[in-house]
This record gives structure tokens, C-alpha cells and sequence, in this order.
């Protein structure tokens, strides 16, 4: 972990919009990546986690089209 992470705590950056309430985070000092987990706190974005948000993604993308036809 970068020293100013260890000291201040990481300053994130939002690399990713998932949903309104889910997205992916990016330190800005030691690139680490997290994500909203499904109880709102921050998690590590491991590759089990980026495999939920891309399908997340993809099925909130399938309902706001279907939503905004009707």
C-alpha cells in the first residue's frame, strides 16, 4: 500500500458507473480498485466482483431500455 494511503486513507476516483448506487473506484495514489458491495459499503474489486458488476451492467441496462419504451 502507497505510505499517503497508509497515513490519510485512499482518495478514490470513480472509474466505472454500474448503476445509480453501485459503481467501481480507483485509488488515486496506489490504483487499488474497490467496488460497492451489495450492503453499500466498499469492497476490493477482486475478478469475482467484476464479473457481477459487468452482468449488473448489462441487466440495468435491459430494464432502463425496456422502461424507457413504455
Amino acid at each position: 500500500m502507497h505510505l499517503f494511503c497508509k497515513l490519510f486513507h485512499h482518495e478514490f476516483v470513480i472509474k466505472k458507473d454500474i448503476t445509480h448506487y453501485v459503481k467501481e473506484y480507483e485509488c488515486i495514489h496506489c490504483r487499488k480498485q474497490f467496488t460497492t458491495s451489495d450492503t453499500g459499503n466498499l469492497t476490493p474489486l477482486t475478478s469475482k466482483r467484476r464479473e457481477i458488476n459487468s452482468e449488473l451492467k448489462s441487466l440495468h441496462k435491459k430494464r432502463s431500455q425496456k422502461t424507457s419504451y413504455s
